[in-house]
């Protein structure tokens, strides 16, 4: 009896793998096994990149508002204090970009921290 390959799934498989290794340099490319290896890893990297992403924009922003802070004679540990105290709930994206696309206004929330400590 002839031997079943079954080679549409094969061809298939192997198709959607290479597929996820496009433009990968050299061997990893174009040779299954290899390829199956550094799709594995690039995947799983991909996915804890994602993580670490969030991670730094955060640190970003965080460095940002230290410096608008420093700006308007606080430091970044007393403007969060003081906004919280302030009940204001703007988050640290938020406050970020209004360090940079509006210092006026910014200048206006680190007012309001200042006052919300004083007055504590």
């Amino acid at each position: 009896m002839v031997r079943a390959t079954n080679a549409v799934a094969s061809h298939r498989r192997r198709k959607r793998l290479m597929k996820l290794a496009k433009g990968f340099w050299g061997d990893r490319k174009n040779h299954l096994r290899l390829t199956g290896d550094a799709v594995i890893r690039a995947m799983s990297e991909s996915y804890r990149h994602r993580k670490l992403k969030k991670r730094n924009f955060r640190s970003l922003w965080i460095t940002r508002l230290s410096v608008a802070a420093k700006i308007n004679g606080m430091s970044y540990n007393k403007l969060v204090f003081g906004l919280k105290k302030a009940g204001c709930i703007l988050n640290r994206k938020m406050l970020s970009e209004l360090a940079i696309r509006d210092p006026n206004c910014f200048k206006a929330v680190a007012g309001e921290a200042k006052k919300a400590l004083s007055i504590a």
